[in-house]
């Protein structure tokens, strides 16, 4: 039976608002988690998406509008979960960033999503087993790096042997003989966790959380500062993620795991600019968009 809102194989118009860093699959292939918005304004998580893998004119961007075919799971009870048909996949316009116009229609999208607090976000789930939705954090109170133990700060045997297969035979949706392939590098394992520790005031006082960040930008973020500032990269990290993203009207995505459906996650970081009057005058206003 057809979950509510699709029907097997149903187009459907997204606009993209969350990439995760990627990861080995179980199945075949590195994969992404993509989120988005339906243009009927309903949260949607679709995969399977080997994004580094797609042909340079399937690769969409965040903010960015898709249309492709979607199927219900049958894997995957979660009710935003979509699988999609990679091969019908077609890019639309972009939401533009840099300008405040543009950031309104971004959070026209995004807005009705927001809950209250982390408490009202986990009552929804366990609720109707909704797992995307929008926090708003109140105050950052801190970011934390955890690097991995030497031994873990690359890919296990099996994983590597994976990801090499991969590249060597091409991606599932182009002919590896054919012509301009962009050829992909070796996935690159991040050597550590980020949590962000927050608070939210709700109205039954300050509510205090810490996530994980898988969001993709998170580890660009990461490799453009280690290419500046190689070994003191946590530098230019944290003053981007703590000090500059206290300046902006924060709003966190997020999102739960298949396999571990009680554990969020902070999957999109969105950004927008704080009202003129309650900008803190230190601090710049560069983009994260990378």
């Amino acid at each position: 039976m057809a979950r509510r809102g699709t029907t097997l194989g149903q187009t459907e118009r997204m606009l993209i608002l969350a990439k995760t860093y990627p990861t080995p699959s179980r199945g075949h292939v590195e994969t992404t988690c993509v989120a988005a918005v339906s243009a009927g304004g309903e949260l949607r998580r679709v995969f399977p998406v080997p994004f580094r893998l797609l042909p340079d004119d399937q690769q969409f961007s965040k903010w960015q509008w898709i249309t492709a075919s979607f199927r219900p799971p049958t894997d995957d009870q979660r009710p935003e979960s979509r699988r999609i048909d990679v091969d019908s996949l077609t890019l639309g316009e972009r939401v533009v960033k840099g300008r405040n116009a543009d950031w309104a229609e971004r959070m026209r999208w995004i807005e009705p999503h927001i809950l209250p607090s982390f408490a009202a976000l986990e009552g929804r789930r366990q609720a109707t087993g909704e797992t995307l939705g929008f926090l708003r954090p109140s105050r950052l109170l801190g970011l934390d790096i955890t690097l991995l133990p030497a031994a873990e700060r690359d890919w296990d045997e099996e994983e590597r042997e994976k990801l090499t297969r991969d590249l060597e035979q091409g991606d599932l949706f182009t002919d590896p003989g054919e012509a301009g392939r962009r050829r992909r590098a070796m996935l690159e394992k991040l050597p550590f966790h980020v949590h962000y520790r927050y608070e939210i005031d709700t109205p039954n006082g300050p509510e205090q959380n810490r996530h994980l960040v898988t969001d993709w930008e998170a580890g660009t973020l990461y490799r453009n500062c280690v290419r500046s500032h190689r070994e003191n990269w946590q530098e230019p990290f944290r003053a981007k993620l703590e000090e500059w993203m206290a300046g902006r009207d924060l709003v966190f995505m997020m999102g739960t795991q298949h396999r571990f459906p009680n554990q969020w996650l902070v999957i999109s970081l969105i950004y927008p600019p704080r009202p003129i009057a309650e900008r803190p005058g230190s601090i710049t206003q560069a983009s994260l968009d990378l």
